[in-house]
């Protein structure tokens, strides 16, 4: 058994030239004691936490996962491209894009079966939510198949015990709930980047056309999955956007992926990260940035790190971890980018203490943790109930 511990944090803000010390401690102060999440941070706020010394940010980022999230835990999921191909939309990242030469051949939907096999496995290597994407710009006229994937969907849920979350495109409220009623968890519809860099990206579908679709989703009362791509020549003001709008929706996505880009060649943004974007190269301090920031105004969301994570160390992604990462896609493919395996992203998490996250239940932080806030103690985190104690199944 895990024994509960007191622990106990004095950290005292270091001054920066860049930023109000009294701002950025009032910001932080307003963070770390809210007991329900903000919807109201403004855009300076954003600016202001997104500025901190990099290396307070990590911290304090840090504090706050582990008054939310029981630090030891990474959920693995595993996505599966259902429908490849042939995409309408014309995202510059995109190899799905029938807008884009990237040598994708397009295909019809998966069937049943076949989809099942495939969680099946994911099941058998720790996955514990299956994903489903279609390379689709929206789902009307598609009643046949939106029976399908509810039909996946059911199946998953009731014979494995798996969360599910699709990715289809626009969808609306009839669908959506169509969808609720066969069991899915979560529905996947990412903003990609800030509305300001957004038209740079894409021109067929809207930025606020994907706020609508989000709130279809949050309206039905499925959990909302969405986040972004990092390194389409985005700006750090875009970075600062970008959160800002996740942070103020009506509510936080439950879960925010956050992708580093891999440039596919054929893709538009290929050749423009070497002309037209060429001095706006994506680092570490960037990712990390917006994952610290991310969690500070977004406590309880889970942050997956997504497409694009194989390229990273193993390092940067402890990193990742201790900013507030606290999930993981694993397994054979990232619809048609690369994934880190299975087997390898296990030994990495037993390497590092990590363990599994369950379906459907996300546990208390294991510590009862109190921070000394400048001189005046705050006590943040409720007791949280001893857990037994997890092994990973090698």
């Amino acid at each position: 058994m895990i024994g509960l511990t007191s622990l106990t944090i004095k950290r005292t803000l270091a001054t920066n030239a860049i930023f109000s010390s009294t701002n950025a401690n009032k910001l932080l102060q307003t963070a770390l004691t809210t007991k329900d999440p903000i919807t109201t941070w403004t855009r300076e706020d954003v600016s202001s936490l997104f500025s901190l010394p990099l290396n307070d940010l990590l911290f304090y980022s840090q504090v706050q996962h582990r008054q939310h999230h029981n630090p030891s835990e990474i959920q693995l999921c595993t996505l599966l491209s259902i429908k490849t191909g042939g995409c309408t939309e014309d995202c510059k990242y995109c190899s799905q894009s029938s807008h884009n030469d990237t040598g994708l051949k397009a295909t019809k939907l998966l069937d049943l079966d076949t989809v099942f096999e495939k969680a099946k496995i994911a099941k058998a290597n720790n996955s514990t939510r299956f994903c489903m994407g279609s390379a689709w710009r929206e789902m009307k006229g598609r009643k046949s198949a939106l029976k399908k994937i509810g039909d996946m969907v059911k199946k998953i849920n009731d014979e494995l015990g798996m969360e599910t979350c699709v990715t289809l495109g626009m969808i609306n409220d009839e669908q959506i709930k169509e969808l609720k009623d066969s069991g899915l968890t979560a529905y996947n519809h990412n903003i990609d980047t800030s509305r300001s860099h957004y038209k740079n990206v894409i021109s067929t579908r809207s930025y606020d056309d994907r706020l609508r679709t989000i709130k279809s989703v949050n309206d039905a009362g499925v959990k909302v999955c969405s986040g972004g791509i990092l390194g389409m020549g985005e700006t750090v003001d875009d970075h600062i956007d970008f959160l800002h709008t996740l942070s103020t929706m009506e509510k936080h996505p439950e879960s925010l992926p956050i992708n580093k880009l891999i440039a596919i060649k054929g893709t538009p943004i290929e050749e423009e990260l070497k002309t037209k974007y060429k001095e706006r190269k994506l680092s570490l301090d960037n990712i990390l940035r917006v994952i610290c920031t991310a969690r500070l105004l977004m406590p309880k969301s889970i942050i997956r790190l997504a497409a694009g994570r194989y390229t990273m160390k193993e390092h940067e992604q402890l990193l990742c971890f201790s900013a507030g990462v606290n999930a993981i896609f694993t397994g054979e493919k990232m619809l048609t980018t690369m994934c880190t395996g299975w087997d390898e992203d296990i030994a990495m998490l037993k390497k590092w203490g990590y363990v599994p996250m369950e379906a459907f239940k996300k546990t208390d932080p294991k510590t009862d943790l109190n921070v000394i806030y400048n001189d005046t103690k705050i006590t943040l985190l409720q007791k949280a109930e001893e857990e037994k104690e997890k092994t990973l199944a090698i």
